[in-house]
């Protein structure tokens, strides 16, 4: 019988039948939603023999929300999302410049949802910009809440803008250009520790060799700078049996998870030219957004980058598409599932269903090991069948 997911003693209870809200999404949520489910409902009865499965429950979001409620983001589906701690959705529109804001922030806001969650690897066969993409193996712990990403902007010319600027320079001294647009950038201590314990407990658990604290505190020192002496200072205070600070080992750290720090524009090129030398990432909201997109191209690009929204202390996870919704090519059955479709590998991982998951990455590496791919790897690659969005699917299930 379907069930809820709850949580006991900072523990989530799956049941057998556990009841997950998903968002189609818009574009081309509407193509790969259903190969992504096909795949996960295929390999969870093939795994456990039919003696689990998921419950769908549909909500709202979106345009699909908007044209049936008026309401981008309606107030039952934040509430659904909160009663069942864990969902999965597809890809949601966002208008750049004016219009709504990001619906996929709103949630992530709204729910708290702290740590954005992008695992970056390599998978055999996917064509690749770089020589070793196979040493590319990192885990991506971003803040979700804070930084600019926080929304507190006013616009250039309004009321709001004049009064802050005037504020600013009465108060602090600031001399601010009269036509400027400004955004605040909060960073908390509390934010950000639970960030990087977050992250420290990955590693810990993981089995993770280091966790580098990404920023730009050279620069923005009461804020980025902070962020990576509250790192330090956790360390030392919260997992000194596991873990030890770069400063504190001289770069020696035995069998402990080594913590160390970079400067953010240096990371991104050391990714690049150093991959190996990363493991698990912890850093700022915009930071983040950067590094892993950059990260996703060296590993075939963000159509096969997942990513989930997570408070570990609520037990709330919503998983997602990280690409945008491509609405030229909704309905064509055309693009690749992959983003969709790992990230529900991620969120069979945060159940428990372990066992699931690694089926499906094994089916999925060697559906294209046998060089059957949508069009985005089809014209990279020598040789390649280039088969639709849904053929692909059945293409991985056929290989469970």
């Amino acid at each position: 019988m379907p069930e809820k997911i709850s949580l006991t003693d900072g523990v989530l209870d799956v049941p057998a039948e556990p009841i997950i809200p998903f968002i189609e999404g818009d574009g081309t949520g509407v193509d790969i939603w259903p190969a992504a489910r096909l795949v996960i409902d295929a390999t969870v009865a093939k795994r456990y023999g039919g003696k689990r499965r998921i419950e769908w429950l549909e909500v709202l979001a979106g345009q699909k929300a908007f044209d049936e409620t008026g309401d981008w983001l309606p107030q039952a589906t934040v509430d659904t999302f909160r009663e069942y701690l864990i969902g999965i959705k597809g890809p949601l529109t966002t208008p750049i410049g004016g219009g709504i804001r990001s619906l996929n922030v709103a949630l992530r806001q709204i729910l708290d949802l702290y740590v954005c969650l992008r695992p970056v690897r390599y998978f055999a066969g996917v064509p690749s910009p770089v020589k070793r993409p196979e040493l590319v193996d990192m885990v991506i712990f971003r803040e979700n809440t804070e930084d600019i990403y926080a929304g507190l902007e006013v616009e250039e010319g309004t009321p709001s803008a004049k009064k802050l600027i005037g504020l600013l320079k009465d108060n602090f001294g600031w001399e601010i250009k009269p036509d400027s647009g400004i955004g605040i950038k909060p960073v908390s201590q509390s934010g950000s520790k639970r960030l990087i314990r977050a992250a420290l407990t990955y590693a810990t658990e993981r089995g993770r060799k280091s966790v580098t604290l990404v920023h730009k505190g050279n620069i923005m020192k009461f804020t980025e700078g902070a962020f990576r002496n509250w790192g330090y200072e956790l360390t030392r205070d919260e997992f000194a049996d596991v873990a030890v600070g770069w400063d504190d080992c001289d770069g020696n750290p035995g069998d402990k998870i080594l913590v160390k720090d970079a400067i953010a524009d240096i990371t991104l090129q050391q990714v690049l030219t150093r991959p190996d030398e990363f493991d698990v990432i912890a850093t700022l909201n915009l930071n983040g957004d950067y590094l892993s997109d950059a990260l996703a191209a060296q590993v075939g690009g963000i159509g096969i980058a997942p990513g989930g929204n997570i408070n570990y202390v609520t037990g709330h996870g919503i998983f997602e598409a990280t690409h945008g919704t491509a609405p030229k090519y909704a309905g064509q059955d055309k693009v690749n599932p992959g983003s969709l479709l790992l990230s529900g590998v991620m969120m069979l991982e945060h159940l428990g269903w372990q066992e699931a998951a690694d089926d499906i990455v094994a089916a999925l590496e060697a559906t294209i090991a046998d060089k059957i791919v949508t069009y985005d790897f089809a014209r990279l690659m020598d040789g390649a069948t280039e088969v639709k969005t849904s053929e692909f699917a059945s293409a991985i299930v056929d290989r469970l």
